[in-house]
């Protein structure tokens, strides 16, 4: 979510208008729907999801048989598991990191990658690795906020998301696709986070999965997908989902997955992989975590004047918001990580860059946040290995020793 369209917000009292009609799915049914006829593609965070553990079950399995896969629980093997945030233009900081680590040389291929708002966007170029630099350099850096949005007051939204869904699919197409469905057969595992505005759940969707199955649909559903979890609120009309239950069709609403998260990653993946793990009675303690968060965004306050305007002050406040639920995240997977004796890895921006973005998406701010990024990177970036606020215990906890 991007503070540079948080004014939008002191308008929704100004605005009224005929809402469209809905079929909500109700409450009783909510984690029953699918879509469009498709199974097991995706499950509800915070709780344990069958499709995931079979999943990893069909890995393990495929292992032993001698197949291809990245989860066959080697003793001497580590899975590099990467998370990316939200934040919208600064996602290209993101971006640059990610390239700047291809130039020095030791950017892992990832078992498992996540993204959230923009880091959905850049989630899949991550997840096929260095080849797609290039297009992620050019979709991070070389568009204006007219390419990526059109002020259209509607009884939902402040603006139409059609120029970022003709972004989407001139990026996200048949050979993209095509590309992920291959990874996702050799065991690898793309998944991106939307919100289900009615359930006020984080829904997380197996975007290799519905790579797989390959048709015109998929392909609809995985841009749909995107778009939904980059879906501002307000800002942006919620993506709405055709979703069946039984011989019943309802509507769900999604929006920007970083209404509830603005990064997410383990709980429900690794819990369904260690579950996955005892089913088949291999000992969890052999299983290796290094973990990379990549946060699009500030982690330290940042002194700003504030004028004394009532614009200025909801901008400030949900941009202050805003980093503080990220900052929360991410100490909820530092935790996560640190139980299970994995090996945690942040980046973030530095307190010492200061914006001057002009818009919203001002080509070039973000074309100095990606190099900010490329340069730290390619010279050989230093993972913070602690989240902000406890490097200092560390190091006395250091000294103690």
């Amino acid at each position: 979510m991007s503070k540079k369209i948080c004014w939008l917000l002191v308008c929704v009292f100004l605005v009224s208008g005929c809402a469209a009609a809905r079929h909500a799915v109700p409450a009783d049914l909510f984690g029953s729907a699918t879509v469009f006829g498709m199974q097991d593609i995706r499950a509800v965070s915070g709780r344990p999801s069958d499709s995931f553990t079979k999943d990893f079950i069909g890995l393990l399995e495929r292992a032993e048989k001698g197949g291809p896969s990245f989860f066959d629980f080697k003793a001497d093997q580590t899975y590099a598991m990467l998370a990316i945030s939200g934040g919208a233009a600064y996602g290209a900081y993101g971006a640059g990191l990610l390239n700047g680590w291809t130039q020095e040389g030791s950017r892992p291929v990832f078992q498992v990658v996540t993204g959230i708002s923009v880091g959905a966007i850049i989630a899949p170029f991550a997840f096929l690795g260095s080849g797609y630099d290039r297009q992620l350099e050019e979709l991070c850096t070389n568009y204006t906020t007219k390419d990526i949005m059109h002020v259209r007051l509607s009884h939902n939204s402040f603006a139409s998301s059609r120029p970022l869904e003709r972004l989407l699919e001139r990026y996200f197409d048949e050979s993209l696709l095509k590309e992920i469905a291959a990874a996702y057969a050799r065991g690898r595992r793309l998944y991106v986070g939307t919100t289900d505005l009615d359930a006020q759940r984080l829904v997380i969707w197996d975007m290799g999965k519905i790579a797989s199955i390959g048709d015109a649909r998929a392909l609809r559903l995985f841009r749909k997908v995107i778009l939904a979890s980059a879906s501002i609120p307000l800002a942006f009309p919620p993506v709405y989902l055709e979703v069946e239950v039984g011989d019943k069709r309802y509507d769900e609403m999604h929006v920007d997955g970083g209404v509830v998260k603005q990064v997410f990653f383990l709980h429900d993946i690794v819990c369904g992989l260690e579950q996955a793990a005892r089913q088949k009675g291999v000992d969890t303690s052999r299983l290796k975590y290094r973990i990379y968060v990549i946060r699009n965004g500030y982690v330290d306050a940042v002194w700003q004047e504030v004028p004394d305007r009532l614009v200025g002050i909801a901008e400030r406040a949900l941009d202050t918001l805003i980093n503080a639920q990220g900052v929360g995240d991410i100490y909820q997977l530092y935790t996560f990580t640190k139980l299970r004796g994995a090996d945690f890895n942040l980046a973030y921006i530095p307190g010492a860059h200061l914006s001057r973005a002009k818009e919203p998406f001002d080509p070039v701010e973000m074309r100095e946040l990606y190099n900010l990024g490329f340069q730290e990177a390619s010279g050989g970036y230093r993972w913070k290995k602690v989240p902000p606020g406890l490097e200092d215990v560390r190091e006395k906890d250091s000294a103690k020793q």
